[in-house]
């Protein structure tokens, strides 16, 4: 593997202050989707040494974790809404917290992104009865093919409000610093968000301001737990992960952030990159853009180097990048980036989200660290 030339990032690797909260670094450890928390979605101890053998950077943000039984659609993947859960998360947040290192819990309801044997037999919620054009999905009896979900019905929906607002109470009990509200990447509150996925004729669909809505009510009722300085949202404007992408992209996500500005959330999470897939339908979204409507803390992420990092962060586009695939395989990713160290070989996609250490914890830290 060829060494890539040391760019000094004297930004990046500088300290920040997000909305009070001091971060060592404006390294991000992006949410990634690991599914080792087993049947029962519970963090365990295999979970706490893989984050705290990432404790270096700024931030972590946590897996996607589910709210509900309803919001599940990932084999393995960790809850936050049973007393065993919570107490899982607890060990992991106070060994983050004796390293220093703030974690975020990324609130998910992955909506439509799922499929009836998760469950007992029942359809999948969304939006609208749009189903995925994809060829399958892993569930737990399988693989499957996607199926048409269930569009909630109006008075469905502060149902599913308030199942955030009682995982956002689980997070601050269970000790983490802040959440995180998952609106991107196709997941439920994008299929509200997307007007490919929002078909709806009542008060959550047609317009924009109808379609944000749902998001708008989540914000709401979580800031009513968290102050807004301790709570993200993330968006994925240009993706098209999970089938999603509509024409008015550009006037939805513009007018998502704008509204969003008026809170003094924590920060803006912006997936612009597309090294996930882009819709095409349209000229990607920039950060830019999103800078012009959000005063806040903006965030950016998708395939970012430690070189286009520095870039965005001079440029003022943005003040924290997000690193996901980089942090799978290189625990130490900070110290590789401060002392100009090559980067281990990217890890095995087979290895994202098997029941194993192999793959998780057992990448090494550089020699000389």
């Amino acid at each position: 593997m060829t060494t890539p030339s040391f760019t000094p990032s004297p930004l990046l690797l500088s300290p920040f202050d997000l909305r009070g909260l001091p971060l060592r670094n404006r390294v991000v450890m992006a949410p990634l989707t690991r599914a080792r928390a087993g049947r029962e979605r519970v963090p365990n101890e295999l979970m706490v040494e893989y984050y705290t053998q990432r404790a270096s950077a700024g931030l972590i943000i946590s897996e996607a974790t589910t709210i509900s039984e309803q919001a599940n659609g990932w084999v393995d993947s960790p809850g936050i809404y049973t007393d065993v859960q919570e107490a899982g998360w607890a060990k992991i947040t106070a060994a983050l917290r004796a390293r220093g290192t703030p974690f975020f819990l990324q609130l998910w309801h992955q909506g439509r992104a799922s499929h009836s044997s998760f469950h007992g037999g029942q359809p999948a919620v969304s939006a609208s009865a749009i189903k995925i054009n994809g060829e399958s999905i892993h569930t737990p009896i399988g693989k499957q093919p996607y199926e048409v979900p269930r569009a909630l019905e109006t008075a469905e929906v502060a149902a599913v409000v308030e199942d955030y607002r009682r995982a956002a109470e689980r997070a601050k009990t269970a000790g983490f610093g802040g959440v995180e509200i998952h609106a991107a990447n196709g997941y439920l509150i994008h299929q509200f968000l997307d007007s490919k996925t929002n078909h709806r004729t009542d008060q959550y669909g047609g317009s924009v301001e109808n379609r944000y809505r749902f998001l708008r009510e989540i914000v709401e009722a979580i800031t009513t737990v968290w102050p807004a300085a301790k709570v993200g949202v993330r968006l994925s404007p240009n993706g098209n992960y999970n089938d999603m992408g509509a024409a008015d992209f550009r006037e939805t996500f513009t007018y998502s952030a704008a509204q969003l500005d008026g809170y003094g959330l924590a920060y803006l999470h912006v997936v612009d990159g597309l090294a996930f897939g882009f819709h095409e339908q349209g000229a990607p979204m920039t950060l830019a853009e999103f800078r012009a409507v959000f005063s806040g803390p903006l965030m950016g992420n998708c395939g970012y180097t430690q070189a286009t990092a520095e870039e965005a962060i001079a440029a003022g586009h943005a003040d924290l990048i997000a690193f996901g695939r980089p942090f799978l395989s290189n625990p130490d990713l900070v110290e590789r980036f401060v002392n100009g160290w090559e980067l281990n070989p990217p890890a095995d996609m087979k290895a994202w989200s098997a029941p194993t250490a192999a793959g998780y914890t057992d990448f090494p830290f550089h020699p000389r660290g």
